[in-house]
């Protein structure tokens, strides 16, 4: 399975190395590629066809960390690419998603958002690994 964030935005300090950081901790687990666009309408183009697509949005269902990973090992077993769009300051609207995913009702930074998402995916593989995630 592939994993994929499209991501529109630029990623800057200090939430790059953060982002890096758990792109080096998931190594060992899962290769995450990442795309970053500029422009919020070359974002269809960027996203496999054939993969499961996760638009992270405010009106999205909520997950705890277990149930995300759940939802992981799911795609995992299905062997189908997994793409999770993030939209820009403004978010994004995304019509051919598969499943809406929010962080929460509060609003936060799209860059923060990443952060989030990765460490959560680092998160995912660990609980799947049956490995102690709590620290």
């Amino acid at each position: 399975m592939r994993t994929l964030i499209v991501a529109v935005g630029r990623l800057r300090p200090p939430y790059q190395d953060d982002v890096q950081h758990y792109r080096k901790m998931l190594a060992r687990y899962a290769h995450v590629e990442a795309i970053e666009l500029r422009d919020e309408e070359k974002v269809t183009g960027r996203i496999p066809d054939d993969a499961y697509k996760v638009l992270l949005a405010s009106d999205g269902v909520q997950m705890d960390s277990l149930e995300f990973a759940e939802f992981i090992g799911e795609r995992r077993e299905a062997a189908r690419d997994l793409c999770f769009v993030i939209g820009g300051p403004r978010g994004l609207d995304l019509d051919a998603c598969d499943l809406k995913l929010s962080f929460g009702p509060m609003t936060m930074p799209h860059q923060l958002a990443r952060v989030v998402l990765i460490e959560q995916i680092y998160r995912t593989h660990k609980i799947l690994a049956r490995e102690p995630y709590h620290y």
